[in-house]
């Protein structure tokens, strides 16, 4: 068994709880006085094991759900609004003062990172990090779009003057593993782009997003963010039923996102921005470097204990090598340190899924029936809120740790001899997010990146799978993905090509020059922003 108690530092104690007691609509913090949801950690503060109660958060229901999206459709005010026909630059500005109150807010987001969802001190830390160089990111990729649109161009007797233009209204979704960077890489390109949105944090990871509740306040005119609380089934859906949402922005399960798409009046019209799940496969052919292999498998398949879309979830290793493969990372599957977020040199921290532990144990326990070992010793110890990595081997295809997506500790091996198993095997999941890639002899890999890049959307030579950089672009084929979340492909995702077009005559140069001359339009401008 594995410790649950720690003498817990003074800085990451919880000394009192956060009972958010406001929502965000309409430019106003609403107060509510209504039915409210209690947020527990399954991280204990106590010796003998407790979850601990963080705070509440309002359960909302569908009437607080249809004001929010009257305040968005409202400041959208169907394409009049202030927002969506506001200059470049001031858009901009409203978005640089966001992030300069939001760096403020550092240590309490970084806090509630680790105690809600288990984020280890320095994944937490990177998280808030890099979701600020995010928005930075964002905000100068957007003056360098808007500086390529400040122009006209003529074609065939034709002055186009072409800018990209938001979509309307957003119903924004975030996930728990990532609640802060990935919500922002929905939220923030859809408000700099004109839009206007109404934001439902995930289930986990919730209470991190008050400390900026205020900022999001006063940086932004009212209605353009507003921040819901409550069950998607409860707020969510109502929002879609009601048709005028213009685009769904979501990060999780495509279930859900099917769920929501198909209660929209008018789906066919909807736009849709969704990172889903994924069952990304290490190939580890016989030639791989397997210091190297082996290392970037453990930080693929174990960080954040597996919960992410990107994480090595089924690895397929040549079968010349995979005796060593197994016990050498066996070993060092065993070595890593489990214990709470805050402490030292911690890899594995408690899960944020109360009942995770436990359907870990059913795939651990179905593959063991189907004739698979767990190869590590400590694979499948349990304590209550944590269950050691379990390397699984050898798995087939009837097992359901297969098919699933596991987004748990719990490590799946297959042998091959012939390439041609992964290969099919990928061709025929439903996901296409990415694979990891370990080998040297280009003849042999170069074949396979070409048929791989036809299969996914990212190839990673001898490295595991990850999003970042976020200049690169983040998207995924079948059941994975829609739409692309980079820095730059996410500021089109959220708009649409929209110009004016005016006929190369003495009438209407004219009034073009007195447009341009007069700064009287937002839109027919050619200033440089710097």
């Amino acid at each position: 068994m594995i410790s649950t108690f720690v003498d817990i530092p003074e800085e990451f104690q919880i000394k009192e709880t956060l009972n958010q007691n406001t929502y965000l609509v309409d430019g106003e913090l609403i107060p509510w006085k209504g039915k409210t949801s209690e947020v527990f950690s399954t991280i204990s503060s106590t010796e003998k094991y407790q979850p601990t109660l963080l705070g509440t958060i309002p359960t909302l229901g569908e009437e607080e759900a249809l004001d929010a999206l009257n305040a968005a459709v409202n400041a959208y005010n169907k394409g009049q609004g202030l927002w969506p026909t506001m200059k470049v630059a001031d858009r901009i500005a409203c978005m640089e003062k966001f992030v300069s109150q939001m760096k403020t807010k550092r240590d309490e987001v970084v806090k509630l990172l680790m105690w809600e969802i288990g984020k280890n001190l320095p994944d937490s830390e990177k998280e808030f990090d890099r979701t600020v160089d995010y928005i930075y990111d964002t905000i100068e990729d957007y003056k360098q779009m808007d500086r390529n649109s400040a122009k006209f161009q003529k074609e065939t007797g034709v002055h186009a003057h072409i800018r990209r233009g938001p979509l309307g209204v957003v119903l924004c979704l975030g996930p728990y593993n990532y609640p802060l960077n990935e919500t922002f890489a929905l939220l923030i390109p859809a408000l700099i782009m004109g839009n206007t949105a109404i934001f439902k944090p995930a289930k986990f990871g919730v209470l991190l997003l008050s400390p900026l509740l205020e900022a999001f306040q006063n940086s932004f005119p009212k209605g353009v963010v507003n921040i819901i609380y409550g069950r998607g089934r409860t707020v969510a859906t109502p929002i879609m039923k009601d048709g005028r949402v213009d685009v769904l922005a979501l990060i999780g399960n495509s279930k859900s996102a099917n769920a929501l798409q198909d209660v929209h009046p008018k789906s066919n019209r909807l736009r849709m921005v969704l990172g889903l799940e994924a069952k990304n496969p290490a190939i580890v052919l016989k030639d791989a470097d397997l210091d190297l292999a082996i290392s970037e498998c453990i930080a693929g398949t174990t960080s954040f204990n597996g919960q992410r879309c990107t994480a090595l979830k089924v690895l397929y290793v040549h079968e010349d090598i995979i005796e060593e493969f197994n016990t050498r990372f066996s070993e060092k599957l065993d070595a890593l340190k489990y214990g709470n977020p805050w402490e030292d040199g911690v890899k594995l921290t408690p899960l944020p899924e109360p009942d995770k532990p436990a359907y870990i144990q059913e795939l651990i326990d179905d593959a063991t029936e189907k004739g698979a070992k767990i190869i590590n010793k400590k694979g499948g110890e349990t304590t209550d809120n944590y269950i050691f990595p379990a390397l699984m081997y050898p798995v087939t295809k009837d097992m359901r740790v297969y098919e699933e997506e596991q987004f748990g500790p719990i490590i799946p091996v297959i042998p091959f001899s012939d390439i041609d198993v992964p290969l099919d095997d990928m061709a025929e999941s439903n996901y296409g997010q990415q694979v990891s890639l370990f080998g040297k002899d280009i003849n042999t890999l170069a074949p396979l990146i070409d048929t791989l890049v036809n299969l996914v959307c990212r190839v990673n030579l001898n490295s595991s799978c990850q999003r970042g950089p976020d200049v690169y672009p983040f998207t995924g084929r079948k059941d994975s993905a829609v739409a692309t979340l980079s820095v730059h492909d996410a500021l089109r995702s959220f708009s649409i090509r929209t110009f004016l077009a005016s006929k190369d005559n003495a009438y209407n140069n004219e009034i073009l020059e007195k447009l341009l001359d007069s700064r009287a339009s937002n839109f027919v401008s050619t200033d440089y922003i710097l």
